[in-house]
């Protein structure tokens, strides 16, 4: 294919920067898989509806298929000059079958709609990838959690240690954000799962296509309600590189924390030498570039979110140049997301805990101050005055330059009577088995959280 399908309208040729300006094959050659999938479904439907003779039909079938053969072998020779992966693919179709039957192929389609057709195919096998990624990950702290149960770390809040809790428990709330992910990544595979092809380049096409045999063909489950909008959506992109900025903020928090609880300071975790690297200068160094790196790429995932909105932002119905845009950041999201989740799971699995570290930080027992209000919250005091009471307890204790567990049971009944013996004998342990109510810490908690968990990746 030497002169471009449109070149009847010009005199003049494409000017080469312009060729280079506006080809993108170098991108969209990704597409190839889907592109011959929708031809191939296309080719077939033109043929049983008696609109291009079902010879052509068969041939067309049997060159796209030598086509596709030959790009998966390393065989094929991707040329600029044919734009994009279709002209690409129609080109080597038309030196295999000649040009008057490929010339067959086109009928009863546009650019506009085949384009679209093939990204959302291309979707369509990529995010049940990703959710496995997600599950993988999952999988993984479910492992780490199951033993370390019994283990305590303090929680925090505004990194600020606050109350004792299983660490399992906290790795279980990274399992609840990821589920949320896969989620997101579910709903956002069923709003696309729609068949554009058929719409021709806005208004739909004059033949009897039976657009219901193609979507079955490609396994989409319905086809697009409307022409315009089909060929000008790319709502679906935008949720996808959406639904991964969010995962992508999930995996930041989960390696910000591992960047922290590997620190000397913390000290709470090790790293496994094959998921970390040593410095150029330092011999001591033991770095988390690992996490550093997931942490540092969720901007740049953001950065292909932004991109897509802006560029869809100002664009009239219906296509518009502009939407071959879509195609380099939502691959290169996709490829970020698949490549951090793969790195976490590795990185988690062979984390090691220091129980002992994590025990003796959670045995603080100024972690034990909400557990001395709900003491004299249970023998009647109002929670508010609780609160009071053991805030100048705790305001007491760092005067002296001790902490809670050093004041003794005159100390506490001076700032109130109700307190009796029993609450010099709070401890971590106690703290966290009293968090009973639904989704908290304590241990039978954590058992009824884990088994719900392996199930939600067991059932998928």
């Amino acid at each position: 294919m030497k002169e471009k399908r449109w070149a009847g309208r010009f005199e003049r040729p494409t000017d080469p920067e312009i060729e280079r300006f506006t080809a993108s094959v170098a991108i969209d050659k990704e597409l190839w898989r889907e592109d011959i999938d929708a031809s191939i479904a296309h080719a077939e439907m033109l043929a049983a509806q008696g609109i291009i003779p079902a010879k052509d039909g068969a041939e067309i079938v049997s060159g796209l298929t030598t086509v596709a053969k030959e790009i998966a072998a390393g065989d094929f020779n991707w040329r600029d000059e044919l734009e994009d992966v279709h002209g690409n693919i129609e080109g080597r179709l038309v030196e295999l079958i000649g040009p008057e039957v490929a010339g067959r192929l086109h009928t009863a389609r546009s650019r506009n709609d085949q384009v679209v057709t093939d990204l959302r195919l291309w979707l369509k096998r990529r995010l049940p990838e990703l959710e496995g990624s997600i599950r993988g990950l999952q999988q993984a702290m479910i492992e780490q959690a199951e033993g370390h149960i019994e283990t305590l770390v303090p929680g925090y809040t505004h990194l600020q240690r606050a109350q004792p809790v299983s660490l399992a428990h906290h790795l279980l709330a990274h399992f609840e954000m990821l589920e949320r992910d896969r989620a997101r990544l579910r709903d956002a595979l069923t709003r696309l799962d729609e068949l554009p092809l058929g719409s021709g380049a806005l208004a739909g096409v004059p033949y009897p296509v039976d657009r219901e045999a193609v979507a079955d063909a490609l396994g989409f489950s319905r086809v697009s309600a409307n022409s315009i909008d089909a060929v000008s959506d790319r709502d679906f992109v935008v949720e996808v590189e959406a639904a991964a900025a969010v995962c992508m903020m999930h995996l930041s928090r989960l390696a910000e924390e591992i960047v922290l609880w590997t620190s000397s300071e913390f000290a709470f975790a090790r790293l496994d030498d094959a998921y970390a690297t040593g410095s150029s200068i330092m011999p001591q160094k033991k770095n988390p570039d690992v996490a550093e790196l997931i942490r540092g790429r969720t901007g740049v995932v953001y950065g292909h979110l932004m991109s897509s909105l802006t560029m869809l932002k100002g664009l009239p119905l219906s296509y518009n140049r502009d939407l071959q845009e879509d195609k380099a950041g939502l691959f290169a999201t996709v490829a970020t997301l698949e490549s951090s989740l793969a790195a976490m799971t590795g990185l988690l699995s062979t984390l090691t805990f220091d129980s002992e570290r994590m025990g003796a930080a959670a045995a603080d027992a100024s972690l034990l101050a909400t557990d001395l209000a709900d003491h004299l919250a249970r023998k009647g005091l109002p929670f508010a005055e609780a609160h009071a009471v053991v805030g100048k307890l705790v305001r007491l204790a760092e005067n002296r330059g001790g902490s809670l567990v050093d004041l003794s049971l005159e100390d506490l009944q001076g700032a109130s009577p109700l307190f009796t013996a029993d609450a010099l004998r709070l401890t971590a342990k106690h703290s966290v088995e009293a968090r009973t109510s639904e989704g908290g810490t304590a241990f039978e908690r954590v058992h009824e959280a884990l088994a719900r968990a392996r199930k939600l990746v067991t059932d998928d």
